[in-house]
């Protein structure tokens, strides 16, 4: 799945959609999208992360207390 980086607006590559929809995982492990070669594998902050719309995460993926 795609992503985009919050800070930066980089496409992001999300290697394991499971770490991204569970809740109590805080970060998730991706490839940059920029240029040709394929980038290494990076941890990133399920936080600095958004859909390429633009839109937030649902709190469903990244609050375990978003019942409350």
């Amino acid at each position: 799945m795609f992503l985009k980086h919050r800070k930066n607006g980089d496409m992001i590559d999300v290697n394991e959609l499971t770490d991204l929809t569970n809740l109590f995982h805080k970060k998730v492990t991706g490839r940059y999208q920029a240029g040709e070669e394929l980038q290494d594998p990076e941890e990133f902050n399920k936080m600095d992360l958004v859909f390429l719309s633009g839109e937030e995460l649902p709190r469903c993926w990244t609050d375990p207390n978003y019942r409350k």
